[in-house]
């Protein structure tokens, strides 16, 4: 493994990291992040130019994984053990939404027909959303806790999203798989730190990534009107992520971290 970059900070100085996800958009800025704050990053994506254009940005590794085989998302983080000799922070960040739902959604507001995405679903739009956002989630959690649990120690952050909250109308798949990622991140967190690892997650509004590029700009502005803040930045999500990866979050276990520019709140 290459030396961690020389950086801003010292937070993760002599840690090792995964990054599944990490070739754009969030997963990239986060790589950027924890090598800056003294990290050894191993990044992973399914498009293995882009993973591997990030790792050598950051002085890592880039991996091509699936995270919707488990048997590579296993492979992936026991060839990471056994390279680096100890895994201290994966972050998940892996995930789809559904470019044709939210043609659909424009589709509707143009034409001031009710929305009409659920019964337009198919099995394999559903299965699609579930298998990549839901069961890569479990994944990457049930490799990444194997491995950590030998050490005693680790920080694992998932992605979830603010849909699984304020559900968005035409968009039933993805609000359920990852309001399915927030149920089990949690559930898993409450297991995991008897063995001194831990689990959270962010859940992010909209975020100006390259999967939001594809959102129609009629459906995007309506998004952006939701909220003060607007779009967050991809380097904003690594600042909330880094932060529940690091010491300074280190009572902080099953949160589910609202990133969303004050669109609502929970309680």
């Amino acid at each position: 493994m290459t030396q961690p970059q020389d950086g801003i900070g010292g937070t993760f100085a002599g840690q090792v990291a995964l990054v599944t996800g990490g070739g754009s958009g969030i997963g990239a800025a986060v790589a950027r992040r924890l090598a800056a704050m003294g990290c050894a990053v191993h990044v992973a994506d399914v498009n293995g130019d882009n993973a591997k254009a990030v790792a050598s940005e950051v002085r890592g590794r880039g991996h091509v994984v699936d995270v919707t085989d488990s048997s590579a998302v296993d492979a992936l983080v026991a060839g990471v053990v056994s390279e680096s000799g100890s895994l201290d922070v994966v972050v998940h960040t892996a995930g789809v939404d559904d470019a044709q739902a939210k043609e659909w959604l424009l589709e509707a507001r143009e034409s001031g027909e009710p929305v009409d995405v659920l019964c337009r679903l198919t099995d394999a739009d559903w299965q699609r959303i579930i298998s990549i956002n839901l069961a890569g989630t479990f994944h990457v959690l049930r490799a990444a806790v194997q491995a950590m649990r030998p050490q005693g120690r680790g920080a694992i952050v998932t992605v979830g999203s603010s849909a699984a909250f304020d559900t968005l109308v035409g968009y039933p798949h993805y609000a359920a798989s990852k309001a399915g990622v927030h149920a089990l991140s949690q559930s898993v967190a409450k297991e995991a730190i008897a063995y001194g690892i831990r689990v959270n997650t962010v859940a992010p509004g909209p975020v100006d990534t390259p999967m939001a590029s594809r959102t129609p700009a009629a459906v995007r502005k309506a998004m952006e009107a939701t909220g003060v803040i607007g779009y967050a930045t991809p380097e904003q999500l690594a600042d909330n992520i880094c932060y529940l990866a690091s010491p300074g979050a280190a009572n902080v276990v099953g949160a589910v971290l609202l990133s969303n520019g004050g669109r609502f709140t929970v309680s």
